[in-house]
């Protein structure tokens, strides 16, 4: 590791392969604490290269223990997280339209890091129940349209560096991998990173793939359709740019999505916007993000897919998804 951080350090780059055994010597326990933690931070201080990224993501995919849900043909809708905005739980909200609408969802998610309530934090608190026993996920699929995959339980080489990424507090390339990594390796995904540069390593990495995919990045800085301004798209079909009037909506502010301070706050805007309580710009961010994970899947336009996420949201749908899976959970 001393001669990894001092080729790092004086800018040299590693080859996708240096990386890939990095992290798998980090996985076996190779390396203490503090190694590790200047390893993360020498991260945060440069740029991750597309080599660097790729070996670290075909580490922990090879590393993970992976669960087989390709019958569904489901989608994943993830953000890296890290951009810093404390939003509420979007991403998550829109998994359950999205699956209310029809689609099947592999949620792949973890506690919060770098922000108050990560996606695991508020289906923790909200009665959800983690596991990682193939016949569970499978009924929950199934049954609710959704299973959640709690990353800690699939990535178990991960262990040695979840305390100190809480520690640290702060984004780390693995905000950049988590989307990346989803076990049940879904053939449709939509990201959100919190960078333009980033969404263009995503949109290489996926072009080799043959994943249906989008990636997006909010140009004032979200890891999500934010309504807030424009969205810039890489998709396996076009690249482009998104704006709320393609969704038939006004721009909202930055306030109007804010986060809660508490786990506890956070559920409670959940439970208020799954369950039709939420306010206009709530629903419609919420519904924006979900639309283009339909239209992702089905190959319709953002309108079509928002209309029918919209539908999902307003009939109950979403929320009897996430009756069922917490049903499921008890």
């Amino acid at each position: 590791m001393k001669e990894t951080l001092n080729r790092l350090i004086n800018h040299e780059q590693l080859s996708k392969t240096d990386a890939k055994t990095i992290l798998v010597n980090i996985a076996k326990g190779d390396y203490n604490s503090s190694q590790i933690a200047a390893f993360l931070t020498v991260y945060m201080m440069r740029s991750i290269t597309i080599e660097e990224l790729e070996g670290f993501r075909d580490a922990l995919l090879e590393l993970c223990l992976a669960i087989d849900l390709a019958a569904y043909d489901p989608i994943d809708l993830c953000g890296t997280g890290g951009d810093g905005k404390d939003t509420f739980n979007i991403s998550t909200l829109a998994s359950f339209v999205t699956a209310g609408a029809g689609i099947k969802v592999t949620k792949h998610g973890n506690y919060g890091v770098s922000s108050t309530c990560g996606s695991s934090n508020v289906m923790e608190f909200l009665g959800i129940k983690f596991s990682s026993d193939a016949d569970f996920l499978e009924k929950s699929i199934d049954k609710a349209g959704i299973c959640v995959l709690h990353a800690p339980l699939f990535h178990p080489a991960m262990k040695n560096v979840a305390p100190i990424r809480r520690e640290l507090g702060v984004k780390t390339f693995f905000n950049m991998l988590g989307p990346m990594v989803n076990p049940a390796f879904p053939k449709n995904q939509m990201v959100g990173v919190f960078n333009l540069e980033l969404a263009r390593m995503y949109g290489y990495l996926y072009q080799n793939t043959d994943k249906k995919f989008t990636v997006l990045h909010a140009l004032d800085g979200y890891d999500e359709i934010s309504l807030t301004g424009r969205t810039k798209t890489i998709s396996n079909r076009s690249e482009g740019i998104l704006e709320p009037e393609d969704f038939g909506v006004k721009a909202i502010s930055p306030t109007d999505i804010i986060g809660g301070k508490s786990i506890a706050d956070s559920a409670k805007i959940f439970m208020e916007v799954i369950e039709g309580k939420g306010t206009e710009a709530q629903n419609n961010v919420v519904c924006a993000n979900a639309g283009i994970a339909i239209a992702t899947v089905k190959g319709i336009g953002a309108m079509e897919g928002f209309d029918l996420a919209m539908e999902s949201l307003r009939s109950g749908n979403g929320l009897r998804a996430l009756k069922k899976l917490r049903e499921m959970s008890n």
